[in-house]
């Protein structure tokens, strides 16, 4: 088989590196990849990233299966133009993908197929807005409507940094059109979770529990980035917590998905909030979360490239998804000066073997070099019979690569 990944971060290193384990898998082509996948076994970069590209390489090089890894593709309806010509892809409609790519349309999704979510209002008008806020119990959060990288969620402690968020994000614009709608919705108190699964439209299969860090700082403060950490799996997700996520969140996606008539293939990832008052749907993404993914899949136990083709053949309900025991600890170390600006071309190093699995993101190969080409460059995976030895592996590991301005919090899962 050949493979096709669409992307350049650690979760496409991941995905890569985890269908490459396939016998039946030739090569994995990543479009247009990394530093990692650039020396990831079976895998090969080629510098393709619009769609009609990626579209006729495919079918040039007769590609078997291909996954998408950012939202933005999906979006912009790249699986329905590959499903036109034929191609397996892994990935939602671009009706679906709404879900992720407009927050006042998942919420209505939401609220019109009875899940349990955050109570919310939506709004276009920056005065209205403000308005609002006046007569509100804070904290409150405020929610790009479109796309932002995973930065365009802000919680607001009182009314002055409310309306400050909603300035940045309806004027000043700092995400590019994607806040001039908002979401302004009611602070839920608890711990959140990921939980990544599949879908063929017929069944949904959840994944090993995670928690995602998202803040930039220890002790979970600063500003939002696309991810600091991951730990797997999330030890707040009791049998409990998931039975009623199963029951009131997943069981009902479900059911709206096939209602809406979409044609959904593809991964559905549940942003979840664990509370005193039960469990809470914060946010539909329709791909890979990253890092959860770097600390996911190396915990599947079934053949992933088998599971997304059961998947694409819509084929999920015979097959069986096994885990192995233990937990997973990933650490990204970024760009000193990230989320805000940060340099780029610095000269990666490693000293030692390392225990657990190095994933590359914002990391080039430079005439052999490995340089820094992002503001999250890496990170590393530990494994163990407990979080706390995984914990100690990535951290160790962590230790043993180096770049200037690398920085990496320390509290991840303690």
């Amino acid at each position: 088989m050949k493979a096709l990944i669409i992307g350049s971060g650690g979760r496409e290193h991941a995905l890569a590196s985890k269908v490459a384990e396939n016998s039946n898998v030739e090569v994995v082509y990543c479009a247009p990849g990394n530093g990692g996948t650039y020396r990831e076994n079976k895998c090969e970069n080629i510098n393709i990233t619009q769609i009609d590209e990626l579209l006729s390489f495919a079918i040039e090089s007769k590609i078997d299966i291909t996954i998408v890894g950012s939202e933005e593709w999906l979006v912009q309806g790249i699986v329905d133009k590959f499903n036109e010509k034929g191609l397996k892809i892994l990935g939602p409609c671009e009706k679906a993908a709404r879900l992720e790519g407009s927050k006042s349309y998942s919420k209505e999704f939401m609220k019109k197929y009875g899940i349990k979510t955050a109570a919310y209002e939506v709004f276009e008008d920056e005065n209205k807005a403000i308005d609002y806020l006046k007569n509100c119990e804070y904290p409150i959060v405020i929610k790009a409507d479109g796309l932002a990288a995973g930065k365009g969620v802000v919680i607001c402690n009182d009314f002055f940094a409310a309306k400050s968020s909603i300035n940045d994000f309806m004027v000043v614009d700092i995400f590019k059109g994607s806040g001039k709608k908002i979401v302004i919705e009611e602070f839920l108190e608890g711990v959140e979770a990921s939980i990544l699964s599949i879908t063929d439209g017929k069944v949904i299969l959840p994944f090993v529990s995670s928690k995602d860090h998202k803040q930039i700082f220890d002790g979970g403060i600063g500003p939002n980035t696309g991810g600091m950490g991951a730990i797997a799996p999330n030890p707040y997700c009791t049998k409990e917590v998931l039975d009623e996520f199963y029951k009131n969140i997943l069981l009902p996606t479900l059911k709206g998905i096939q209602e809406e008539k979409m044609d959904y293939r593809g991964i559905m990832f549940f942003g979840i909030m664990i509370t005193k008052k039960g469990v809470y749907s914060l946010e539909y993404n329709v791909r890979f979360g990253d890092p959860e993914t770097q600390a996911v899949l190396p915990l599947m136990k079934s053949d992933f490239t088998e599971l997304v083709i059961s998947a694409i053949d819509r084929d999920l309900e015979n097959f069986e998804l096994l885990w192995k025991k233990g937990y997973s600890c990933c650490l990204i170390a970024a760009s000193k000066g990230y989320p805000g600006k940060y340099n780029t071309g610095y000269e990666i190093s490693e000293s030692g073997k390392l225990e657990g699995k190095l994933y590359l993101a914002g990391a080039i190969c430079d005439d052999g070099l490995l340089k820094t080409n992002g503001g999250r460059v890496l990170g590393i995976t530990g494994f163990g019979e407990t979080l706390a030895k995984a914990r100690k592996i990535a951290y160790a590991d962590m230790k043993k690569v180096q770049f200037d301005g690398m920085y990496y919090r320390k509290d991840i899962g303690k």
